[in-house]
């Protein structure tokens, strides 16, 4: 288990410091657009502009939850944790999504009230404070970018900034709208299209966290085609009480009741082939296997043919 532990942790935290000086620097960049945001959306009377900043409060605070928890991560495992602290991260992520889905639905009905009573809005202030935002949200994307392909918090924040640019991008055409043509409705009609892309995101990405938290077996891998693989194994006549889970994004572990044939190749023989096939096929590097002699009967719960559910 502490192979298991130092290995993921070599992986999931970029190179140290300065992933996390990263992360400190989109942080305070996002922490500063976010005040640019809404002094420029109450200055202008754009809903369009406070709804992109709230975004991008959210994503500051998801950054901050984020390296907080890439820390705790790197606790090593001890008697109260024997698993150690990865999953930190996934709580983190599932606060993070949480915070945004409830964002875009206050950002909705926000958008809707605006809708039935129009406010004046001043075109040039929302042009150019969501000018700012794009560079702004741009300049977050590439500090995130590297760390986001194997972080599901950071993916989260990379994802959401590159959203937040495209947003911006929008404020800034709804603000030459109002320029040119002076209307107002525009403002909440993009307000609405924001909230719609934060939402997507949100529960776009929630069900992942969800999953590995409830300890599911990953979406793209089949636990009975596991157990069947595993039974084609020489020496394996059947096997049964089978548990497959995530740890956390990148470890997968395979726990199961293993009942030798009558003829074939010893126990440990056995459990090393298992091993290697769960490693090779499915990127299973940790496999707690109980074997059991031939015309055993299992008395574990959960024991119902091949895959017992949980």
């Amino acid at each position: 288990m502490a192979h298991s532990h130092s290995h993921s942790h070599g992986h999931s935290h970029h190179t140290g410091h300065m992933g996390e000086r990263r992360l400190g620097i989109a942080v305070a960049i996002n922490i500063g657009l976010t005040v640019t945001q809404v002094a420029g959306g109450i200055l202008s009377g754009s809903l369009a502009l406070i709804a992109d900043a709230l975004h991008n409060f959210s994503d500051a605070g998801s950054l901050i939850i984020a390296l907080w928890a890439r820390r705790v991560a790197k606790r090593p495992p001890d008697w109260q944790m024997t698993f150690g602290w990865g999953r930190a991260e996934i709580v983190a992520a599932l606060i993070n999504f949480t915070t945004l889905i409830l964002i875009g639905l206050y950002l909705a009905y926000e958008a809707v009230m605006r809708l039935v009573d129009p406010q004046p809005i001043e075109g040039w202030t929302v042009v150019i404070v969501a000018g700012v935002a794009l560079v702004v949200d741009a300049v977050t994307a590439l500090l995130t970018y590297a760390m986001s392909k194997e972080s599901m918090n950071i993916r989260a924040a990379f994802l959401h900034n590159l959203a937040d640019a495209l947003a911006s991008l929008g404020v800034i055409a709804g603000g030459v709208v109002v320029l040119l043509y002076d209307w107002t409705l525009i403002d909440p009609l993009l307000t609405l299209a924001i909230a719609g892309y934060v939402l997507w995101h949100g529960f776009s990405e929630i069900g992942e966290a969800v999953r590995i938290l409830m300890n599911a077996a990953p979406a793209t891998m089949d636990a009975q085609e596991v157990a069947a693989a595993m039974e084609r194994v020489e020496g394996v006549e059947n096997v049964h009480h089978v548990h497959v889970w995530r740890f956390d994004e990148r470890r997968i572990s395979v726990e199961a009741h293993v009942r030798l044939s009558p003829e074939g190749p010893g126990a440990a023989e056995v459990k090393r082939r298992l091993r290697a096939v769960l490693a090779e096929d499915y990127s299973a590097h940790h496999a707690t296997l109980e074997t059991e002699a031939p015309g055993d009967v299992c008395a574990a719960p959960g024991g119902m043919g091949t895959v017992a559910g949980s």
